[in-house]
């Protein structure tokens, strides 16, 4: 791919920029600013190379949210004219990769950025559809996602501990079953160079685990298909939770013996990558995922952090501050972070790969 950082001789192009913008938004005020706030680096660089940006992002599933929110953010930190058009998802052909939509957006611009890695997995059309019409650039962050997800499959040091929460198990299943292998804790031996030590299943996740395995879970959520976890689950790297909060009838979180033994699985790790909550976050169920992330942030191991909710989370404990931490990186990609981690690329950057290489 190409970076903005070769771009030439930019003043007064119109540069379109693929921007995700899918924040968190309750009475008009934004909740958590940190997706904006990482793609401000690139914003500002081109700005300052005198290029004039059209922004283009999504917010919310069916486009009905408006992004004047974000618009009014901006204003605080961008004082040059730059244009922001409405919620993309508003127009039919941005999902359905409709052909004429994508050529009607490159229209807009003269250069083509994709600055939006956490919908980069996404097959729409200002997306994958601007690289086939225009000179097409990898912002800064997405540059630094690639670079920083890569460790989690390029030779990754061990002890190597996999925390996996949230929902949405089909498609996680393909990642624990990449990450699975022989080795152990205590590092001492591995099948593969990207091979995890230990994969902790909490969330919605250990759901499925424990009703493929017999056990009543009650009205607890969980993905109502047959995944043969009962074999799976034998993999003595599979860490499921050895106790659990319920709520009326529910496997809420997992409980403090569970926090306490991934604390020391913690403490002996070398690279921690974690994604998705332990707990049912949206109904106030967060305090072990809160516990986990303190711990993960005293810990001097190489870590990965992704998915909404987990990002939301760390930033109501550190705001800001995380991004000071050598050591630690924080992926805007929840669903993005996994395909990539699972398949080494995405829609969204194979499109700017084949406009490189014409």
């Amino acid at each position: 791919m190409k970076s903005i950082r070769q771009l030439k001789n930019i003043k007064g192009k119109r540069v379109l920029v693929r921007v995700d913008f899918n924040v968190p938004i309750k009475n008009g005020k934004i909740l958590d600013t940190s997706r904006i706030d990482k793609a401000m680096p690139t914003l500002k660089y081109l700005i300052k190379k005198g290029a004039r940006l059209i922004l283009i992002s999504h917010l919310g599933e069916n486009g009905k949210q408006s992004l004047k929110p974000v618009a009014d953010y901006l204003k605080k930190f961008i004082k040059k004219d730059i244009t922001l058009l409405e919620n993309i998802r508003r127009f039919s052909g941005e999902m359905k990769n409709d052909s004429k939509f994508a050529k009607q957006l490159a229209s807009l611009g003269d250069l083509y950025v994709n600055e939006a890695f956490s919908v980069s997995h996404r097959a729409h059309a200002s997306i994958v559809g601007p690289p086939k019409y225009l000179p097409s650039y990898a912002g800064l962050q997405l540059e630094k996602e690639i670079k920083n997800l890569k460790a989690a499959f390029k030779r990754p040091q061990h002890p190597f501990l996999f925390i996996l929460g949230g929902a949405k198990f089909s498609t996680k299943i393909p990642l624990i079953k990449k990450f699975l292998g022989r080795a152990s804790m205590d590092g001492a031996r591995h099948d593969s160079a990207e091979s995890a030590d230990a994969v902790f299943v909490g969330g919605a996740l250990m759901n499925n685990f424990f009703k493929e395995a017999g056990v009543d879970i009650g009205k607890s959520v969980y993905e109502k298909k047959n995944f043969g976890l009962k074999k799976l689950s034998k993999n003595p790297k599979i860490i499921l939770p050895p106790d659990v909060i319920v709520y009326q009838n529910s496997f809420v979180d997992v409980g403090p013996y569970s926090v306490k033994l991934l604390e020391e699985l913690i403490k002996k790790s070398k690279f921690i990558l974690m994604n998705g909550p332990l707990g049912n976050y949206e109904k106030g169920f967060g305090k072990a995922t809160e516990k986990i992330l303190k711990a993960i942030i005293k810990s001097r191991a190489k870590v990965i952090i992704g998915g909404g909710d987990t990002v939301s989370l760390l930033s109501n404990l550190e705001p800001r501050t995380y991004n000071l931490k050598p050591n630690l990186f924080v992926s805007t990609g929840g669903g993005a972070m996994l395909e990539f981690l699972e398949k080494g690329t995405l829609p969204g950057i194979e499109a700017l790969r084949v406009r490189s290489k014409e």
